[in-house]
């Protein structure tokens, strides 16, 4: 299975990372692509921490980190994370078989 999330809103980090837990424990793939104020995602250490696991795609709106949180290093995740636009977003929802938008 190949489980895909959208996170348009930081509110709903500890559903996300919930979420990417349980379906990493089931040997799914996950795919997750933050957008909007879910860039904030990006600071939460515990969503990173999940985000870096051998089965999850991470990608992240180069223009909402620029507009929402400038200040953080994107270099420092170049190893988690995939810095790109909505072209990751239509990618997700074109791999997945099931997708949730946050």
């Amino acid at each position: 299975m190949n489980f895909g999330l959208v996170v348009t809103d930081e509110k709903h980090s500890q559903h996300v990372t919930d979420l990417m837990q349980a379906a990493l424990a089931r040997d799914w793939n996950v795919r997750c692509f933050l957008t909007d104020n879910g860039v904030n995602l990006i600071r939460n250490e515990q969503f990173i921490n999940v985000a870096d696991q051998q089965r999850v795609h991470l990608s992240v709106c180069e223009h909402s980190v620029e507009r929402i949180c400038p200040e953080v290093d994107l270099k420092a995740l170049e190893d988690v994370l995939i810095v790109g636009g909505q072209y990751q977003n239509a990618e997700l929802v074109r791999h997945c078989d099931k997708v949730l938008v946050f």
